[in-house]
């Protein structure tokens, strides 16, 4: 991507294994992992690396191999890891053609998308079933020495909270009600980790909160709070994450 959240491809590695460190507790779903697609991968690709070199956790080390493709408008280059291979092209708009991906990894890149809704219906396409997405994107209205401050950095076209996101989530098909989800008081970081359902993408200029919750696709804290009040109000949100923490919305 031409613009970063991060000072250097290590601090944004960095950030990124607050959830890899995570999710390579889970052996037999690391194992289960065997195509990836990482959407934005940068130039340097250290979160692709990482995934490229995972072994199983036991004494033998066995190489997972799965193999990984980094997709960007400015890839790398050149691999010595045989299991990674490079695409240049606008991520928005992926080919759903090339389908077969068992997780999506997206890092400090959704939120420089210009259409970000067509993003999900195409990424919903070119997942396996039950295929995985994972994102992890700052939340742009924030609360700073108790100050609002509502930011728009260089590259951003929207403002993103929670509520936001799993609307976006779930309209284009993607499980809210089985995912994971992490937003700490003190840190702008929105993680989101969603499946895909076998609802089809809806339209969102047809499709409402109400409509959502019937399909079963929001977090139950999130149905709850649009049959209640009409709307899902961010502050109603709890919502489970990897560590088996909960994140309390009405906290940020």
């Amino acid at each position: 991507m031409k613009y970063s959240s991060f000072a250097s491809a290590t601090d944004s590695h960095n950030h990124s294994l607050q959830t890899l460190n995570v999710l390579y507790e889970y052996d037999d779903f690391m194992e289960s992992v065997g195509r990836l697609v990482d959407l934005g991968c940068g130039s340097e690709a250290r979160d692709l690396e990482w995934w490229a070199t995972r072994t199983t956790r036991g004494e033998e080390q066995i190489p997972l191999n799965i193999q990984c493709v980094g997709t960007d408008l400015f890839p790398g280059l050149s691999t010595q890891h045989k299991n990674i291979s490079y695409q240049k092209l606008n991520i928005e708009s992926y080919d759903t053609a090339k389908r077969g991906f068992d997780v999506l990894w997206c890092h400090d890149t959704f939120q420089y998308l210009l259409n970000p809704y067509q993003a999900l219906r195409n990424w919903y396409n070119i997942a396996n079933n039950d295929g995985m997405l994972v994102l992890a994107l700052p939340q742009t209205v924030n609360m700073e020495y108790n100050t609002q401050a509502f930011d728009l950095p260089m590259g951003h076209f929207y403002n993103y909270t929670m509520t936001t996101l799993i609307y976006m989530l779930a309209v284009n098909g993607w499980d809210c009600a089985s995912g994971f989800f992490k937003k700490d008081p003190d840190d702008p970081w929105l993680h989101a980790i969603v499946y895909k359902s076998n609802i089809e993408p809806m339209d969102p200029l047809e499709t409402n909160w109400y409509a959502l919750a019937e399909t079963g696709l929001l977090p139950e804290t999130a149905t709850a709070s649009v049959i209640k009040h009409g709307k899902c109000r961010q502050r109603d949100l709890v919502l489970p994450w990897l560590d088996k923490s909960n994140t309390w919305m009405g906290q940020q």
